[in-house]
Formats: C-alpha cells, sequence, structure tokens
C-alpha cells in the first residue's frame, strides 16, 4: 500500500483500504491509470513477464469490471482471477491414465514444473469453455470437436501468499477424455514434454515437495480433484479435507 500510494494521482489511501482518487470513476480512466501504474512497477522489476493481455476486476463472476489490469500485475494487486484446466483423461479398460505437461523453463510463473495437460488464465471477457478450447489447441495440439467434449467437473479456490503478491483465483476445472492412441503435441513452446501416467503415479507426484518432477500447486489440486472422484482419496484423509475447502464458494 505505501508503494501504491506514491502514485497519488491514482490512490489515496482511506484508513486501511486504498481507494482510486476522485474523477477516476468509470472502467476506461481506472484502467489507464492503472496501465500506466503497471507499467512503473515492471520496470522496478516487481511484476511476472508482461503479457498484454487484461483481466476483468469486478466483485463476482460475471459482473461489469470496475477496471482492467494487465495480467503480470494480477498477482501484486492480489486481483481474483479465473482459469480453466482440463485433466487429460485415457481409459482403456479398467486402467485410468492422466496426460501431464511439463512447463517450458522459459514460463514466468512455475518454469519447468509438471502441469495439467490443459490450462490457462481467462482474460476479460472469455467464458470458461471458450477458454479451454483454446488452451487445448494451443497446449496440446487437440482439436477444437475433440475439447469440446471436457466435461465441467468442479469449480476450486486458491488463496495463497506468492512470491510476486497473492493468488486468489478460481479455478473451472474439466475432465477431458482421450482416445488411447492420442499424443499431445504443443503449439506454442510453452510445454516442453508430456507423460501419460497412472493414478496412481499421478499421486506420488502431487505428494513431491521439490525435484524435476515437482507439481504446480494448480495443477495439484485439479488433479487431486480428479483422483478424489476416482476413489483413491480417503474419505477421513488431510487430502480430502484440503479438497473441501478449495470446492467452497471463494
Amino acid at each position: 500500500m505505501e508503494r501504491l500510494c506514491a502514485f497519488d494521482d491514482v490512490f489515496r489511501r482511506d484508513g486501511d483500504e486504498l481507494a482510486f482518487v476522485d474523477g477516476l470513476s468509470t472502467c476506461e480512466l481506472r484502467t489507464r491509470a492503472l496501465e500506466a501504474v503497471s507499467r512503473s512497477l515492471a520496470n522496478e522489476g516487481v511484476l511476472t513477464a508482461w503479457r498484454d493481455e487484461r483481466y476483468a476486476a469486478s466483485h463476482a463472476w460475471g459482473a461489469p469490471a470496475a477496471f482492467m489490469l494487465e495480467r503480470a500485475a494480477a498477482r501484486y494487486f492480489g486481483l481474483h482471477t479465473y482459469a480453466a484446466h482440463a485433466n487429460g483423461i485415457v481409459c482403456d479398460g479398467r486402467a485410468v491414465r492422466m496426460w501431464l505437461a511439463r512447463r517450458s523453463p522459459r514460463k514466468p510463473i512455475d518454469p519447468g514444473q509438471l502441469d495439467n495437460l490443459v490450462g490457462g488464465g481467462m482474460a476479460a471477457g472469455e467464458e470458461p469453455d471458450a477458454t479451454l478450447v483454446r488452451e487445448a489447441w494451443e497446449e496440446a495440439g487437440i482439436p477444437a470437436d475433440v475439447a469440446a467434449n471436457a466435461r465441467r467437473v468442479a469449480t476450486l479456490h486458491i488463496e495463497r501468499a506468492v512470491p510476486d503478491g497473492f493468488q486468489r483465483e478460481t479455478i473451472f476445472a474439466y475432465d477431458l477424455p482421450l482416445p488411447s492412441d492420442f499424443v499431445p503435441a504443443n503449439q506454442d513452446g510453452e510445454a516442453v514434454e508430456h507423460r501419460c501416467v497412472g493414478l496412481d503415479e499421478v499421486a506420488r507426484l502431487i505428494a513431491r515437495a521439490d525435484g524435476d518432477d515437482r507439481m504446480t500447486v494448480d495443477a495439484s489440486l485439479v488433479a487431486l480433484d480428479c483422483l478424489d472422484r476416482h476413489g483413491s482419496v480417503p474419505a477421513d484423509s488431510g487430502c480430502a479435507r484440503l479438497l473441501a475447502a478449495t470446492r467452497r464458494a471463494g
């Protein structure tokens, strides 16, 4: 708050709250002012890599935006963001396997970590299904008609401190059934490896706290939710309590 109040043509302090100065009364004016603030913060090196992609800030999902904010600044401001993730599921008889992706080491967040096969943040104006179809092609080469078979299975909520600020995110989680001969093909350079593993191996990877095979927090929760629906999470376990917490309305 101290740093942001230095932008005194944009912000003022109101007790323990940060408010816009008088005059910044519309979404357009606030968005323009925050663009300049975000550029300054990026030049100071306190944001993740600039994306040229805006997130909408609103008091509830689908409500009119109070302002738009560059994606790189979302965690710095603790903005409530939204994402769509999919478990890539292959069923061979009774055996169930899951496709995982490894993030590029050049990704600004969680570089080199394991991830869900499909996952991405929702830019302003995007809907979860459309985000999933777009990301499915970009990240795994999945055609739109195949991605359209994804079934939304959960809504998960994350709130946690992160190195660049605070992550407050709602994830729309999907299961995407895939044929046994499907092989992912990344299209945008954001994934450098794919692997198809059984659910026991998925559980082991979720539990791994460090090393080359560490999974992102987001992917761990989405995959854990899938394991739970397949009966792999004991009802009285800490994992079950964690899932219950992430499923509550944020």
